[in-house]
């Protein structure tokens, strides 16, 4: 748990101190010193990436990314699964959050300080943040079409945004007045969210501007880190020290550097990733903020859900600009902790309201999982980055089940509630305890801790920049959806990519290739890791060598209206859990294609007032049925099952004889929706794990 800096590191990092801080973003600085003098090894110069170029991040000149990232407008998600998503996202979320920010007092509280307002400040230390991921939804929109009146919105809040900033550079609504001696005190660095408000701010900015070409939002930004804290925090003698507290900044600052060309922030944020031993922290503190030592010494997950997930964002982001292997080792370490121990069916990940944490291994609860929204982004996030570092398709599956699923189910139907917790059985009759529900419903408008709605708003107005990736050898295909990828390979080649499917209702994709010229290059399909029995075909003739879970890599000479058809198993499985994980002992979860299913008790023949689906018990061997319903919620494929139905649990004692009988059985079929459309009706019952009558 030491928390020790090489003398080489403490000099490179020291050197941050007298770096002049007033640095225009129209001319952005190699790195001087410190790049001469960093351990890690990479480009002393990074370069700039046109701002219309670049993706959900930016990789064009990231020396370890193997894989790089496409524009989000470069690829028209067109109908089909997602795009009614997207449009949701665009006329009702993004639009209805707008209003509830404001309802709320999130931007009076910098209109407070211009004397623009007399209200009080309003929400958490961390209400800045909330304006900011809302701020780079509206980027990521943007990116997507252009929209007149939203951008002019946005200027405005972006105006009485940097309105606020000090000449110092310091910029945050709520460290004023009173509060204003706490700025940056250790025991705020742990708990007040300054450097995660500016993270966010950082990522917003940077969206904005490579949807719009604006700095003005990023040139704050960039402020706050060059004027105020690069010159007064770091590891030399006359700086003060940096604990993030909430991992956040870590990649916001890679993701500046990429944006700049400028090192120094790679380098502020290894130092912060590294942490510094002069910050007294409590071990509990080290577990819970998962930061504060060298990320290079964490073995496990643990503490704080989204902390770590963003913790692991930025260590991957470090590790593709540097390529230090003891950041690769760890990561992958983590990464089997994730997908062997503490990873939900739905992609969620936390399994603790306490701490809204990880738990033990094999530590997944049902009811009480907390399963936050932002921390199955973070995964998803996080898995995208890994993605990059390897090609490798056990990271897209994760992307998959968190996006279908866990991600997905945060967001109502209709665009205007969320799930902050997103649990894998829920009776509202019990909930009563749990702080994010209002009147037994889980799905909310608002939450004063509203970090979710904006994050779920920004992954969706993204989406088309998750679908397809490009190396020197070709083309990477991700996500399977109705959409037109128009790129170009890395010699500088047009290509459009076009794929029809009605996936993930069936398995068949139809991809047609058409470079602008003949070319000779790899088109990379991914294999989902779901799939057992596939088929390719390249202009109507089998191709070999389809493997679940991995690329299969298609090189030729393609020419234009070259097609490929991919045919994926879409058998439904019944899932069983590993036995360590208790609460799952002896039931079934149902997976068709990329979809987790559950039961809502609504939906039960034999479901009665109140009824919390205990007493259904599905059958071995009989056969699930399935059926696309286009009347149902927006329109959704519905599995049956034979099963068994007895007395319910409040028909039985709390405590009994072994010997007694037990309850007579009749048969019966249950019935499920996709896991990520609960909670879009009346109040219910859900479980996804059902017990299983095994042969």
């Amino acid at each position: 748990m030491k928390r020790r800096l090489s003398r080489r590191r403490f000099i490179a990092s020291a050197a941050l101190s007298i770096v002049p801080s007033a640095i225009a973003y129209a001319q952005p600085k190699s790195g001087g010193l410190l790049a001469l003098l960093r351990d890690e090894p990479g480009p002393a110069k990074p370069s700039k990436t046109d701002w219309k170029d670049a993706g959900v991040i930016d990789l064009n000149n990231s020396p370890y990314a193997k894989l790089k990232t496409v524009p989000v407008r470069a690829v028209t998600i067109e109908d089909g699964f997602w795009s009614q998503r997207r449009r949701t996202n665009q006329a009702a979320s993004i639009p209805s959050m707008h209003e509830e920010l404001l309802e709320h007092g999130r931007m009076n509280n910098f209109l407070r300080l211009q004397g623009k307002s007399s209200d009080p400040q309003k929400g958490p230390v961390y209400s800045d943040s909330d304006i900011y991921k809302w701020a780079e939804a509206v980027g990521f929109q943007l990116q997507v079409a252009d929209d007149s009146e939203l951008r002019k919105t946005t200027d405005a809040m972006i105006r009485d945004v940097v309105a606020i900033q000090e000449p110092s550079g310091y910029l945050n609504t709520y460290y004023n007045g009173d509060r204003k001696s706490l700025r940056m005190q250790y025991d705020t660095q742990t708990t007040g969210h300054e450097l995660y408000c500016i993270g966010h701010m950082l990522q917003g900015a940077i969206a904005y501007y490579r949807a719009t070409g604006d700095p003005t939002l990023l040139n704050a930004g960039i402020r706050f880190v060059d004027n105020f804290l690069i010159p007064n925090y770091g590891p030399g003698a006359n700086q003060k020290a940096i604990v993030s507290g909430h991992p956040e900044i870590e990649m916001a600052l890679i993701e500046l550097s990429r944006t700049t060309g400028d090192r120094k922030y790679v380098e502020l944020a290894g130092y912060i990733l590294h942490g510094d031993e002069r910050v007294p922290l409590r071990p509990q503190q080290i577990v819970y903020m998962y930061c504060g030592i060298p990320f290079t010494s964490r073995t496990k997950l643990e503490g704080h859900a989204v902390r770590a997930m963003y913790a692991c964002c930025g260590a991957t982001d470090y590790y593709l600009e540097t390529g230090d292997q003891a950041y690769w080792k760890t990561l992958n370490v983590l990464w089997n902790d994730l997908t062997a121990h503490q990873l939900y069916v739905n992609g969620g990940v936390g399994a603790r309201a306490a701490g809204e944490a990880f738990g033990d291994q094999y530590e997944l609860p049902n009811a009480q999982a907390y399963g936050e929204s932002c921390a199955a982004i973070g995964n998803m996030m996080w898995n995208w980055r890994m993605l990059a570092a390897s090609g490798d398709a056990k990271f897209t599956d994760v992307i998959e089940r968190a996006l279908y699923n866990g991600i997905n189910s945060g967001m109502s139907l209709d665009g205007k509630t969320y799930c902050y917790r997103n649990p894998l059985a829920f009776d509202p009759a019990g909930e009563s305890r749990d702080r994010h529900l209002v009147d037994g419903k889980i799905r909310n408008a608002w939450y004063d801790t509203t970090c979710c709605p904006p994050n779920l708003e920004r992954t969706f107005a993204s989406l088309s920049g998750y679908f397809y990736s490009t190396n020197a050898d070709g083309v990477y295909v991700h996500l399977y959806d109705n959409s037109v990828m128009d790129w170009h390979l890395h010699d500088g080649t047009g290509l459009k990519v076009q794929q029809r499917t009605t996936y993930p209702w069936s398995g068949d994709v139809k991809i047609t290739v058409s470079p602008a010229a003949p070319s000779e290059f790899v088109m990379y399909v991914r294999i989902p890791g779901w799939s057992t029995k596939n088929s390719v075909k390249v202009n109507g003739k089998e191709i070999a060598g389809a493997k679940p879970g991995e690329y299969l890599a298609i090189r030729r000479r393609w020419a234009a209206n070259d097609t490929i058809d991919l045919n994926f198993d879409m058998t439904t499985h019944l899932l069983k859990a590993n036995p360590a994980v208790t609460e799952d002992r002896g039931r079934v979860a149902f997976q068709r294609g990329p979809i987790v299913f559950c039961m809502e008790h609504l939906d039960q023949p034999d479901h009665g007032v109140g009824m919390n689906l205990a007493g259904y018990t599905v059958l071995p061997g009989g056969a699930t049925t399935e059926h696309f319903d286009a009347n149902l919620l927006d329109g959704v494929v519905v599995l049956t099952h034979p099963a068994t139905i007895s007395k319910t649990a409040t028909d039985t004692a709390l405590y009994f004889p072994a010997s007694t009988p037990k309850p007579p059985e009749s048969p019966t079929t249950v019935k499920l929706i996709p896991y990520y459309a609960w909670a879009n009706r009346e109040s219910a019952s859900m479980q996804v794990w059902i017990p299983y009558k095994d042969a």
